[in-house]
């Protein structure tokens, strides 16, 4: 009979998950669940866009008031996109994700009920508290239960949010058809309840927490029974290494620690993957969100013609997200980044540049070029590199620092897109908003750090992370 493995950190947890040529099992179904999560806060948002010209009607909303509903939850992500990072860090990683459920079944609900403006907005309010806890989450928690070199798949986030929002446009179309008329957009918004509600139960009854964070706290007994619920791997808890032992002595990483992300050997990696986090969410939030208006500007006055355009151009979308997986193996997370801002970069210039001015085909292939290279790219790896560029104490801040950075950049594309276009049309909107990738470009092509070429942050640390967590365990 072989000798079992022995586990005395997170680092040897780390070894027996990267050990591993496929997910299989139980593993796949949590893996999937836990991308449900993301489904869901696609969803919601896709809901919101989808209704959001009958709604408008219906409610006689301003331009204002319109920019403060699309741009709340991403407003409030700024704020709970760190606080989901510290609650996995201090809790763990499971529970965090079934409160977000719990806020997003209130927040669709109270949405679709609602009888004015500020009962949606609270509604909205809730729906942003589940995105940024989740999301920052999700993220980490998909990176640790993922091998190393199946790290690629991560990207695969990109993909399952076109498809929801694919999914929620589609669902408008049959509201549609049964003639629920102005009201089309309280059962897109309620809709995600129902989502909400499948997933919370489907992730209560099936996730375990991460071995991977359990031993990086020092309980190796709990790690090692996860491992082998999870993945089917027989390993037996050690006596605590010195990494571990000092990790559990040491005072828990939070808001306090954030300065860990800005030091050492975490410090380029930190501004890459924010910059990258920025540039994406504002150019897909301030274009790509508003392709049903886009539609319509481009097919006809028609919420039938502009919902199946934008349907359409978010195929391409799932289509970018399946190739971002591919390209970030091949090419590695940022020089895919970088190849994805280029692109982004030359749509937006040729959008503004030829609006209104070609035939209907052109203007059809300038919003998929920019939908296709934003997915297959920086769309994707935004979220990704952050998650793969952190080890386990810190990796769920890392994520929630990185979305919070990401969620600025909704919010500044959903609150300024509807003024600036207002202002000087969709043509000169497209010409200001390109500056977004050419920064994100340069970026990309200055700092070098990319995870899927170096080793596993947890089995690898560095001088500049040593120095940092002394001078933080110090400062407190």
């Amino acid at each position: 009979m072989a000798q079992r493995p022995g586990v005395k950190g997170a680092a040897d947890v780390v070894a027996l998950i990267d050990g591993l040529g496929r997910i299989t099992g139980r593993a796949r179904i949590i893996w999937f669940l836990v991308f449900g999560g993301l489904f869901l806060d696609a969803y919601s948002n896709a809901a919101l866009s989808a209704g959001l010209g009958p709604m408008t009607s219906q409610m006689k909303l301003t331009t204002t008031q319109v920019s403060i509903l699309t741009a709340t939850a991403p407003a409030l992500a700024i704020i709970f996109n760190p606080v989901g990072g510290w609650l996995a860090t201090r809790i763990g990683r499971v529970p965090p994700l079934l409160i977000a459920k719990v806020f997003a079944i209130a927040g669709a609900l109270f949405a679709a009920f609602a009888g004015d403006f500020n009962t949606v907005w609270l509604g909205r309010i809730l729906v942003g508290v589940a995105y940024g806890i989740d999301f920052a989450v999700a993220m980490a928690l998909l990176a640790e239960y993922t091998p190393a070199k199946l790290g690629g798949r991560l990207n695969l986030w990109q993909a399952v949010w076109y498809v929801a929002t694919t999914s929620n446009l589609a669902l408008a179309l049959v509201f549609f058809h049964l003639n629920v008329g102005s009201d089309i957009w309280r059962w897109s918004v309620g809709s995600a309840s129902v989502v909400a509600v499948a997933l919370l139960l489907g992730q209560a009854l099936m996730l375990k927490e991460s071995p991977t964070w359990l031993a990086s706290k020092g309980r190796l007994d709990e790690s090692v029974t996860n491992l082998d619920r999870i993945y089917g791997i027989k390993a037996v808890a050690g006596n605590p290494d010195e990494t571990t032992r000092t990790a559990v002595e040491a005072p828990a990483v939070g808001f306090r620690q954030a300065g860990l992300l800005f030091k050492g050997e975490y410090l380029p990696r930190t501004i890459l993957s924010s910059v990258i986090s920025l540039g994406q969410s504002m150019q897909y939030f301030a274009v790509g969100w508003y392709l049903p208006l886009i539609s319509l500007a481009i097919f006809g006055e028609s919420f039938e013609k502009a919902t199946v355009g934008s349907m359409v151009f978010n195929a391409f979308g799932i289509g970018g997200g399946l190739l971002s997986a591919y390209f970030g193996r091949r090419l590695g997370l940022r020089l895919s980044s970088a190849a994805g801002f280029a692109g982004v970069f030359v749509a937006l210039v040729a959008m503004g540049l030829t609006f209104e001015k070609v035939p209907t085909a052109v203007a059809f292939l300038l919003p998929v070029l920019f939908i296709l290279c934003h997915s297959a790219g920086p769309g994707a790896n935004g979220k990704s590199i952050a998650a793969l560029s952190y080890s386990s104490d810190v990796r769920a801040l890392g994520t929630g620092v990185t979305g919070m950075v990401g969620s600025f950049g909704s919010v500044v594309g959903l609150y300024v897109f509807p003024q600036i276009k207002d202002s000087l049309g969709l043509a000169d909107t497209f010409l200001a908003l390109s500056i977004v990738p050419l920064l994100g470009l340069i970026t990309c092509l200055v700092i070098k750090w990319d995870p899927t070429k170096a080793a596993s942050p947890d089995e690898e640390a560095g001088p500049g992370r040593d120095t940092a967590v002394e001078g933080a365990v110090a400062a407190h």
